[in-house]
Order: C-alpha cells, then structure tokens, then sequence
C-alpha cells in the first residue's frame, strides 16, 4: 500500500483505516481478531474504535487482539470519547472531568500505556473549547496519547480551535473525521478545503453510506434481515437516512459499477479514496467477506470520464440522505 501522511504530522497511515464499530458486537471477539490479523496481512496499520462501541467491548477485542498477535506497536490506534459511558449526569461528553476518566477506561480496555490518536467523537457547543483541549494536551504531554482528532466538526469549528490552540500554546488537532460518501457530499463545501489548507487530515466515516452504498439494497424490496435498516421504524436517523431520495443514485452508481466490472461497494470506497483531500476512509467490516470485498477497492482506478458521470449522478457539495450533522449551534462561550 501507499501509504498517506495524517494531516501535517510525519505518522504514515494506511489509505484504508479499520474500523471497529462491529467488533465485540455482531462480530464475535475471535472474529475480530482474524479481521484484524487480516487486516494487517494487507497493509493496514490504521485502527480505529470509539469508547462507546458496544460499551466497552469494541476496545476490549480490539485490545485482546493487538495482545494476541503481537502487533500493538505496528498499528496506528485510535479511539474516541464524548458519548454517554454511565449513569451519573458526568459520564459524558467533552469535559475535563469526562476526559482524563475516559482516557485511563480505554488504555486499559485497549491493554496498552499511550494511544496514537484520541478524538472528540462529537462537538459540543455548550462546553469551552479551551478545557477540551486543555485536557487533551495534558494527555499528550503525559504520553498517554499522542496525536488529537475530532469527529463531525462544522469548519468553523475546527478554525476556533486551531485558534484556541495557538493561543494558548496547547496541542492541535491533526484530523478530522467526518461521515464522507456518495450519498453525502456536504463536506466538499468547506472542510475539506479548509482542511488541505491548514493540514488536517480526513479520515471519513461511513464511505459506504452504512451499508447503503454496499449493493445488498433495492428500491422495491425490503432491506435484509441482518442489515442495521430491517427494523426501520425503531430507529429515526435510519428512517431519514433509507428515504425515496437515495434509489436514483444508488442505481444509477450501480450502472457504473457494472461497465467497469466491479462491486458498487468497491466503486464507492475507491472514489472517497481517491477524493482531494481525503487521508484514510473508515471501513466497518463485520464479517471476513466484507473486509475482503473492502480491500479490492485499493485496486480501482477511475478515468476522467468516470469521475464526470459519477458527479452528474451526485453533484458536488450535494447529498440525498442526512450524514454530515452534529451540534454545530454556536458555542455559548467566547474568549
């Protein structure tokens, strides 16, 4: 593989980044452990897991696999923290107090002493920029974590704390991880161009739209039964997202991936790939054979001519179903 600096950091990090979502979930932690080893076979050496995956349980196989096999020091590991880790009303979100607790619950869950890259899985605008990164860069300059992330940030959001940082001589954001795919294009807006200009690193999440953009979904039938879309009516954000928008291009995406032979899966994963700007997309695999069809995409190139179709089938800065949304309201606190 080629590998990809993260943002304007010297790390190198694979242009495919294991995702862990599934993992301790689904996906049973012995099979976690063989997507993971496989995972590494191919070249991949960018992990990433969230805290709150399965509560807990993702970074425990993640960790129980790393151990196993020896290759902790090989990979580049992520986590994330923000979301909702208890009862009590502080067992969330992106406070001092919710942080450095946090950090100590995924070293330990992860079974290692420093993290690579430590995000904020979410923006908060009632909380001060400033104790966040206050609290993350006590983190790094302790060595429990080296490199700082975000997730679903607005554009001005990551300006503010590029400034914030500045200003009081604190550790940077180096990437951003932001939901990127063919069904969702809003990023192409402003972060990303704000992001090649100030050296952040993209790391999308959902290049395949959460499986809609895998080629298991039709227009006039109902979603699989082991699909996270079977049980629409129980969850909203899914019901927004599976809307009568998406089959125009869904199909016509398919169309494409036919004439060039390959799965509409591997068509859309190699176009965020390949997308200016773009460091390493996220993939979730939750079996083997979905990891093995995610690693074909490495080998899809795309003509001049392919690109212009797949952009009248989805126009730039465009999206028919709802990703790229967090609290973006502005921040209660100025300096």
């Amino acid at each position: 593989m080629e590998y990809r600096s993260l943002g304007r950091t010297g790390v190198k990090v694979s242009p495919l980044c294991l995702g862990c979502m599934m993992f301790g979930g689904k996906t049973t932690p012995a099979d976690s452990a063989a997507i993971i080893d496989r995972a590494i076979d191919a070249g991949i050496n960018f992990i990433d897991t969230a805290n709150v995956y399965n509560a807990g349980r993702s970074e425990e196989a993640t960790g129980a696999a790393l151990k196993a096999n020896g290759k902790r020091n090989q990979v580049v590991l992520a986590t994330k923290v923000h979301g909702r880790m208890g009862e009590g009303v502080n067992d969330m979100n992106n406070t001092r107090r919710h942080i450095i607790q946090s950090v100590e619950d995924s070293l330990r869950r992860l079974q290692t002493d420093y993290i690579d890259l430590y995000q904020i899985h979410r923006p908060q605008s009632d909380m001060p920029v400033d104790e966040t990164l206050r609290a993350l860069d006590d983190l790094v300059r302790s060595g429990k974590v080296r490199y700082l992330g975000a997730s679903t940030f607005a554009a001005w959001q990551l300006i503010e704390s590029l400034w914030v940082s500045k200003e009081y001589g604190l550790n940077r954001f180096v990437c951003e991880q932001p939901p990127y795919n063919l069904l969702d294009r809003r990023i192409e807006r402003e972060l990303l161009p704000m992001a090649q200009s100030y050296g952040i690193g993209i790391i999308p999440w959902s290049p395949l739209a959460g499986g809609l953009l895998s080629g298991k979904y039709n227009r006039n039938e109902p979603p699989p039964e082991d699909s996270r879309y079977a049980n629409l009516s129980t969850n909203p954000m899914y019901r927004r997202r599976m809307n009568d928008n998406i089959w125009d291009v869904i199909e016509g995406l398919e169309k494409i991936a036919a004439d060039k032979r390959i799965e509409l899966s591997q068509l859309s994963l190699a176009w965020c790939m390949q997308a200016p700007g773009v460091t390493s997309p996220i993939i979730g695999p939750r079996t083997m054979e979905q990891l093995e069809d995610n690693l074909k995409a490495a080998d899809v190139a795309f003509t001049a001519d392919e690109l212009k179709e797949i952009d009248r089938v989805i126009r730039p800065g465009t999206n028919v179903s709802p990703y790229y949304e967090a609290d973006w309201a502005a921040s209660q606190y100025r300096w």
